[in-house]
């Protein structure tokens, strides 16, 4: 039987999402449980990795077990043996075609910053800048994301695709209080994308230097922009298929 789970992560004490031997993972946290219920070896496929600290609120992957087990059951199962930074929020059958990473058809990635005073309550899941932005200007900006580009100059170097070309369909920069949000949703995201426009977006609130972002994108060099923002204020919120 093939399974569809949605689930959720902090990502503070993992060393990202994929398996890596002698490491904390969420997938080798997922595979051990798995393999415990199922009696036999199970590999879990997501719907992408996520980087060491980044959290996840709506994550999906699927697997196969050799036994038929209720999802109820499975889900329950699951919660009790998993630690307790992982939860299963949704489990359900699916054909055996289906793949949790090829049929995505949108993912949305958001970014939490705190202006305000530094607050230990949060910093799990949001970036301390602890200094004020022009909002106003990042929320102008940011719609030149917007559209089909080859993101080149926003992936890391150590991304091999050999096709960077990305849709994002939507974007906002939104704040309450002292708290900045920004959301990119998108067909999908280049290894460290997400951050990268993010550290160029801090750069333009802090009105340091003027930017181009369509001549950034035009270029493709990963070399003409900043530093890559902190993972933790990074959180996966939807995976739609």
């Amino acid at each position: 039987m093939r399974y569809l789970i949605d689930f959720s992560y902090s990502g503070a004490n993992f060393s990202g999402y994929q398996k890596q031997k002698n490491l904390r993972t969420v997938q080798g946290e997922l595979e051990k449980v798995l393999t415990m219920i199922n009696d036999s070896n199970v590999k879990i496929v997501s719907s992408g990795r996520t980087d060491a600290k980044v959290n996840a609120l709506h994550q999906a992957a699927h697997f196969d077990l050799d036994k038929k087990i209720a999802p109820y059951k499975l889900k329950y199962a699951l919660n009790n043996y998993l630690p307790n930074d992982i939860y299963i929020n949704d489990i359900k059958e699916v054909s055996l075609d289906f793949h949790a990473r090829y049929m995505v058809k949108k993912k949305t990635y958001v970014y939490r910053i705190n202006t305000g005073l530094y607050n230990p309550l949060i910093d799990g899941y949001t970036y301390q800048h602890n200094k004020s932005l022009d909002v106003k200007k990042m929320n102008l900006e940011i719609k030149k994301f917007l559209g089909t580009h080859d993101f080149t100059t926003f992936a890391s170097g150590e991304d091999k695709k050999e096709n960077k070309v990305r849709t994002i369909y939507d974007v906002y920069v939104k704040k309450e209080k002292d708290i900045i949000t920004i959301s990119f949703t998108g067909s999908g995201f280049l290894k460290y994308q997400v951050r990268n426009m993010v550290g160029l977006l801090i750069k333009i609130g802090e009105g340091k230097e003027k930017v181009d972002i369509e001549k950034l994108i035009s270029l493709k060099d990963r070399r003409k922009i900043g530093l890559t923002a902190k993972p933790n204020g990074l959180t996966l919120m939807k995976v739609e298929y």
